[in-house]
Formats: structure tokens, C-alpha cells, sequence
């Protein structure tokens, strides 16, 4: 009897030993596959970059080691900000000459963001988009070098508690935003290929000394032929409270130029109280929505300087008011082109209201009270270049 135990002892001990031997076994195999599944993929980016980097040839930027990054930001000493797709570091390529460098996690994406960025800017050469110095593509390790802006981004002067937008005053206001409709019109009108940025935003405004805005961050950027307008997208790219509607939606026509334009027209209805489109800490739900209730004021005659506590005739946050509500109307059609919107800018007087843009939700319906344009572009759609 004692040797049958004994035996039943040995075999459930077997037993054991064999299910965690396998068990470990499958989680080494796990781990093993897992890691090369990894280096399977960074070393399908580094491909990817770069078979791009060898057809990148017109008016190329400086290309920089790791080392050299290092050195430039002497070892990330001084960090200026962070997002979702890396780090911003000030750097300085001389004793007169600072930069910022923008170190991409190595985490995000496939190398598109990276492409998209350095293949954009080689097109772009604007006095109100910036410049891209350099990049740097070694091994793993992906980051962008800018210029240094020491002003930082508009929305540091729009959207602080201490209301710097006063310091600027209205009529250096109004150059910026000119300046940056001119910017968005030259993507748009100004390159080889039309170049949708799908992220303008008060951040991405940087102020150089003098206050001349230049457009920035040009990751969700896609590039198209400049006779046709319209991409096809997969998944909504952008920021909250900047995203037009059609983004999202189909329903409210096709995703073009225009969803730039409604990105544009919410940046000057922000500039115009300093107001965010979005506040997600706000306490009261039952708050109008802003830009709605910028066009209720306008709509009842309203004198917008004092519901601004504004000195000055009021003008000009009227002007960049109207023209805002024009960019953000639902339907794309609804819009104007940025050559339009550049023109009512620098007009600015005699400005006709736009229809209500918070009307209804859904599509837009024709509109007799529109202005004298021709509202009803048919544009053929186009698939996303590489």
C-alpha cells in the first residue's frame, strides 16, 4: 500500500513540475514573440523613413544624429512643453541662434507623423509658417528641430487669466490673424500640392519677437492636388472644439480645404473674448456655448465691446467676430475659401452676417440669405496621398 502512495506522490509531483514547466514555457514563447514583433516593426519604420529620406531632395533641412541632438539641447535640460506625440526642448544651435526640438515617442505611430512633418515643411517657405531647421532620424530616435520662439504659442496671449490679449491690443490682434489667414491661404493656394493642416489652433500659432504669427505642427498634415480638394479619412484627426463637423460626420458634406477654414473660424472667435471652445472643467452645463453666443450679440445689435469690458469703437472684435462665424458655418459650402477670408479681413467694413450656424445640427439646408457666392461647389473626392 505504502508503495502505491509513493507512486501516486511521484506522479501528481510529475504532474506539476510538467504544467508549470509549460506554463512558463508559453509565457517565454510569449515574451519572445512579443519582442520580436517589435523589432520587427521599428525596424519596418526605420525602413519606411528611411526610403523617404533618400527621395527627399528639394530645399531639405539639416539632418542631425542623436548626438548632435543631445549636444544642441545639452542633455534636455531645459524642457518647454509635452504632448501626445513627444517633447519639446529648448536648444541652441549657437551663441545667437536657439531652436526648439521636438523628440517624437518612439511609441506612437508607424513613422507617419515623422514623414508627414519633414515632407510637409520641404514644401512650405512662408513668412507666417515656420521653418524647419532640422531633423533627425538615428536608428530608434526621431526628432524635429524648429525656431525658437521666446513669445511661446497666441494661446499664451488669448486664453491666460491675467487677459494678455490687452497687452497686444486690437490692432495687433487684427495683423495676427491676417497674417495667419494668409498663412492657411498660402498652404492652401501657395504650394505645388494643396496642403490641409487639420490642426489649426491657438497653440499651434507661434509669436516671434515682433509678433509675427507662424503656423506650426504639421503632423496631422495631408498633402492633395491643388485642382481638387477633398480627402478621404479613415478616423477623425484634430483637436475638440477645432474639429469641423463634417469630420466627424459625413453627413455634413465631404472633408476638404474647407475643414481648415472652420478650424480658422473658431481661432478667431477665440481670440475675440479669450475664451476656450471647449471647458470641460465648467461647473454650469447649462452655459451657452460660446460662439453661439457671440452670434446671439451680434444678431440683436448688441454693442459686443461691452459684453467684452473692451475699451475702443468695438470694431474689431465685430470684424473677426462675423468672419469667424462665416468660417464655422455647418456645411462646408457654407464657407469661404481663405482667399475669401482674407479679403473680408483686410476689407472689414460692411460685413454682412452669416446665417445662424447653430440653427439646426444636422445638414445644412439652402440658405436664400446667404451672400452672392456660389455656395454649391461639387468637388470630386480624392484619395490621400502617401
Amino acid at each position: 500500500m505504502s508503495n502505491i502512495l509513493r507512486i501516486d506522490t511521484y506522479l501528481s509531483g510529475f504532474l506539476v513540475g510538467a504544467t508549470l514547466g509549460s506554463f512558463t514555457f508559453l509565457l517565454l514563447v510569449v515574451a519572445v514573440s512579443q519582442v520580436h514583433s517589435y523589432d520587427t516593426k521599428e525596424k519596418e519604420n526605420q525602413i519606411k523613413i528611411g526610403r523617404f529620406l533618400q527621395d527627399y531632395k528639394a530645399h531639405k533641412p539639416s539632418r542631425y544624429s542623436y548626438a548632435d541632438i543631445k549636444r544642441i539641447t545639452n542633455q534636455f535640460q531645459d524642457k518647454l512643453g509635452q504632448g501626445a506625440y513627444g517633447t519639446v526642448f529648448k536648444g541652441k544651435l549657437s551663441s545667437e541662434c536657439f531652436v526648439a526640438v521636438k523628440v517624437l515617442n518612439s511609441s506612437n505611430g508607424n513613422g507617419e507623423d515623422f514623414v508627414n512633418e519633414v515632407g510637409t515643411m520641404g514644401h512650405i517657405h512662408h513668412v507666417n509658417v515656420v521653418r524647419l531647421v532640422g531633423f533627425c532620424a538615428d536608428g530608434f530616435n526621431r526628432a524635429l528641430v524648429y525656431e525658437f520662439f521666446a513669445n511661446g504659442s497666441l494661446h499664451d496671449f488669448i486664453s491666460s487669466a491675467d487677459n494678455n490679449n490687452r497687452l497686444l491690443g486690437w490692432d495687433k490682434l487684427q495683423d495676427i490673424a491676417l497674417a495667419v489667414a494668409k498663412g492657411v491661404q498660402y498652404l492652401h493656394q501657395g504650394c505645388d500640392q494643396r496642403i490641409l493642416h487639420f490642426d489649426i489652433k491657438p497653440h499651434n500659432v507661434l509669436l516671434d519677437d515682433n509678433f509675427t504669427p507662424k503656423i506650426s505642427d504639421f503632423g496631422l498634415a495631408k498633402l492633395c492636388s491643388k485642382d481638387q480638394s477633398i480627402v478621404s479619412m479613415t478616423t477623425a484627426r484634430g483637436t475638440m472644439g477645432y474639429i469641423a463637423p463634417e469630420v466627424f460626420s459625413r453627413n455634413f458634406g465631404n472633408v476638404s480645404y474647407k475643414s481648415d477654414v472652420y478650424s480658422f473660424g473658431m481661432l478667431l472667435l477665440e481670440m475675440v473674448g479669450g475664451r476656450k471652445n471647449i471647458d470641460s472643467t465648467s461647473e454650469n452645463t447649462n452655459e451657452i456655448y460660446y460662439p453661439e453666443w457671440i452670434y446671439n450679440l451680434l444678431e440683436e445689435g448688441d454693442d459686443l465691446r461691452i459684453h467684452l469690458r473692451e475699451e475702443g469703437d468695438g470694431k474689431a472684435p465685430k470684424k473677426l467676430a462675423i468672419v469667424g462665424l462665416w468660417c464655422i458655418q455647418c456645411h462646408p459650402a457654407g464657407r469661404p475659401s481663405m482667399n475669401e477670408v482674407v479679403q473680408m479681413l483686410e476689407r472689414g467694413e460692411n460685413l454682412t452676417m452669416p446665417p445662424n450656424p447653430f440653427a439646426s445640427t444636422g445638414p445644412a439646408r439652402a440658405n436664400a440669405t446667404a451672400p452672392a457666392r456660389n455656395l454649391n461647389i461639387q468637388l470630386e473626392a480624392i484619395a490621400e496621398l502617401e
